[in-house]
């Protein structure tokens, strides 16, 4: 095959590049052939514009793999580009079988045999699945996260994908965007470490692993700050915040060595995020030094015609490539139009050189050079697809992704026997939903439901009532979900059981696929007659256990006020019912802190801890109106960002400020953290800090540390937290990082709004 003979290739062009025609000597020659950058130059200088260019086209998978080629139509010229190596990338090929029949187009039947790069959407595993990324992200277990995405690019790279679009970095301030259920939540601090961790997990210390996949942050930039919360809207920000919210996770994505970006659909200050020079070459490439490349969302490069941006596709492509987009994912316009572009001079060959670098780059790292097949081994796509090995870490995923919001009486945990226990609400029985968006390879039906997992974990009677759909019809991924707002015809058994039963553990809240891509809502509410429901079940039995599957944050008011616990289960993935039995019967103490805040009402929104605070933040008198708030909601959340319950407690104490180094901007802080409860418990043990004043206004408080202490009942330990200019300084409004003498208050405690504080200056 082709890819044998690239040493040769390499060896030659290497003696023909030595210097001033002098003899290399054998070390350095074996230097240069070993080095990436080198092999990347040589097989650049054996290709044609039109295969440079081929290697920035990206396309979906276009026909039936098993079946013959296609012979007319759009099918068929895309099958003539991959022959002739104007392809560089697929995606949504997946399946060994799959994948190694368009591998072998592009190695054994073109005339260079460069192999493709494979990308799927793996957001939260590939056919097992984890809890949907915000969850993960509620567990503060940075671990945890890390090896969720391990086994998540196992999973996927044994069935030949080997790039991941993931993990999604945006950080939102808005429930009613529906991808908020892919990111890390709201705050750049904790998004930052978990997208690292994430991208340390896919990509893990040897990207050239059979078992790894490159990773892809994303959406550059400003995606979740969509206005109104609907996705693809238009996003407007100050610099302060693109730099001090925004780009912080981007750049820790970049520091971390993650191989690839993709934009963002989105126009930021007037200027669509695929033909944004300032983004992508300005900051990513220049400023950051990002060495990998950069993809464009799906179809972006032409929807900038929509934007009013370009006037047709040949200017789409000419803006996009000149802006520093480097590879074309369905849209087409690269390799229809960038040929004639160079040729016209309106885009540098030099440019198209550099983007073709770059995405080579990745595949010798991937290893797609030494063996293009590498990745197509049957018998392992058996061994580890849905291995036990891949189901414990889902497992233990979803138990830690868990948030126990309220526990009045300590109702919970439920006794694992002697009781009549009555599950309620359809989303008790789903196999489907709780898989959550974003599980393209995953198929229906394979969750384990919360009816399933209770049974598994007791043995109480337990007894099932629907009461009522949440969604009309069998919702997928491409439609609008329809949701029930008008049936009620099954209350009245689910009334019946609730006066049967010891304890009811109502399970409500969102289909799976009512979060995620193209899914923004105006109500934050229980979808359809949940609520309903549970109005009509409380008059009977007030002895409810509140289980929550969904994507994003709720206002759940009423619930707050009237059912004595409510447990936060999102959509944890294949193992969800028994991570939520194992919360609900003790097995595993939950320690699950929101990522997000969750409002009072949806018009609070956007709403989120680390605001600022105005020149009228508090009320100046009784009764006097000119002050910052709302006539008919108070201006706190129902459950802050950080917040979450344990079955035990804990004592915050001796907070002290040990060291301030003024002179290297480095402060050390101690307090004492205790389990005063009487069993085992986790505590996310949060600092955060308010720079009093500024040059630039600063938030009432940013986290800038967190610790995940395990602690036995009456157990102290004194937890040491340092911090250096990274925690301490900003963004100033020249976007210069500036870390300023003053003074500083310093919170410590379980969410956002601890009141242990302490001051230093520096």
């Amino acid at each position: 095959m082709k890819y044998y003979n690239y040493i040769l290739v390499l060896v030659l062009g290497i003696m023909l590049c030595s210097c001033n025609g002098s003899k290399v000597s054998n070390d350095l020659l074996l230097t240069k052939i070993n080095s990436v950058d080198a092999k990347v130059d040589s097989l650049l200088a054996l290709m044609t514009l039109e295969e440079k260019i081929g290697q920035m086209n990206q396309y979906n998978g276009f026909w039936d793999l098993t079946g013959p080629a296609p012979k007319d139509g759009a099918a068929a010229k895309k099958y003539e580009h991959l022959r002739k190596g104007y392809v560089g990338s697929m995606l949504n090929v997946r399946g060994v079988k799959e994948v190694r029949s368009v591998q072998k187009i592009a190695v054994e039947e073109t005339r260079l045999g460069i192999p493709l790069i494979i990308g799927f959407d793996v957001i939260h595993g590939y056919k097992t699945l984890s809890p949907i990324p915000l969850a993960e992200s509620a567990s503060w277990d940075l671990e945890a996260i890390k090896k969720s995405a391990e086994m998540a690019a196992k999973e996927a790279a044994a069935a030949g994908i080997n790039w991941t679009f993931a993990p999604m970095v945006d950080i939102s301030r808005d429930a009613r965007w529906g991808r908020v259920m892919e990111g890390a939540g709201e705050d750049p601090f904790l998004g930052s470490k978990i997208g690292v961790a994430r991208i340390q997990g896919f990509q893990g210390d040897n990207l050239s692993s059979e078992f790894t996949v490159a990773a892809c942050a994303k959406h550059f930039a400003g995606y979740g700050f969509a206005e109104a919360g609907r996705d693809y809207n238009t996003v407007d920000v100050g610099m302060s915040t693109l730099n001090n919210i925004i780009f912080p996770p981007f750049k820790a994505a970049s520091n971390a060595g993650v191989k690839t970006f993709m934009n963002a659909f989105n126009e930021l200050n007037g200027i669509p995020a695929t033909g944004n020079k300032f983004l992508q070459r300005d900051i990513l490439k220049k400023k950051w030094d990002f060495d990998g490349f950069v993809v464009s969302d799906w179809g972006s490069i032409t929807e900038m015609i929509a934007h009013g941006f370009a006037k047709n596709g040949k200017q789409a492509a000419e803006i996009a490539v000149n802006a520093g987009s480097d590879m074309d994912m369905e849209s087409y316009l690269y390799v229809e139009e960038l040929a004639q572009l160079v040729n016209e001079g309106k885009v540098d060959v030099a440019l198209i050189n550099d983007a073709t670098k770059r995405i080579l780059k990745v595949k010798f790292e991937l290893g797609l050079f030494d063996d293009p097949y590498k990745y197509l081994d049957e018998n392992r796509e058996l061994q580890v697809t849905g291995s036990k090995e891949i189901h414990e870490a889902a497992l233990d995923m979803a138990k830690k992704s868990i948030v126990l919001l309220k526990n009045e009486n300590k109702i919970l945990p439920l006794k694992k026997e002697g009781l009549h226990i009555g599950v309620i609400g359809a989303l008790g029985a789903d196999k489907t939903s709780p898989l959550g968006s974003w599980r393209i390879a995953a198929e229906d039906s394979t969750a384990v439901s919360v009816l399933e997992g209770l049974k598994n974990h007791s043995t109480n009677k337990i007894s099932y009532a629907k009461g009522a759909d949440v969604s009309v019809g069998k919702p997928n991924f491409i439609t609008e979900v329809k949701i029930n707002t008008t049936d009620i015809s099954g209350f009245s058994e689910a009334i019946t059981l609730a006066k049967q039963t010891d304890v009811i553990v109502m399970v409500l809240g969102e289909h799976g696929f009512q979060s995620g891509e193209g899914r923004s809502r105006v109500d934050l509410d229980l979808p359809g007659v949940q609520q309903e429901l549970l109005e009509a079940v409380y008059a009977v039995n007030k002895n409810i256990v509140l289980v929550l599957n969904n994507g994003r944050p709720l206002a759940i008011n009423w619930a707050n006020q009237n059912i004595p616990a409510i447990v936060e289960a999102w959509h944890l993935g294949t193992q969800s019912g028994n991570a939520i039995a194992q919360v609900l019967f003790g097995d595993y103490n939950p320690s699950g802190k929101l990522p997000m805040t969750f409002p009072r009402h949806v018009g609070q929104v956007p709403i989120y801890y680390n605001y600022k605070n105005t020149g009228r933040p508090t009320l100046p008198a009784p009764d006097v109106v000119f002050w910052s708030h709302y006539q008919d909601v108070e201006n706190t959340p129902l459950y802050p960002f950080g917040y979450g319950l344990s079955y035990t407690t804990f004592k915050y104490s001796n907070l002290k400020v040990m060291n301030v180094d003024a002179q290297n901007n480095a402060v050390t802080i101690e307090v004492n953290l205790t389990n005063t409860g009487d069993v085992k418990g986790k505590e996310v043990a949060q600092l955060y800090i308010q720079d009093l004043y500024a040059s630039v206004t600063r938030p009432v408080r940013e986290l800038k540390a967190f610790q995940l202490v395990e602690l036995q009942p009456n157990e102290t330990k004194r937890l040491v937290f340092k911090l250096a200019a990274e925690e301490l300084g900003f963004y100033n409004d020249l976007s210069e990082f500036v870390v300023e003498k003053g003074d500083f208050k310093v919170y410590i405690g379980g969410n956002s709004q601890a009141t242990l504080a302490t001051e230093f200056s520096l």
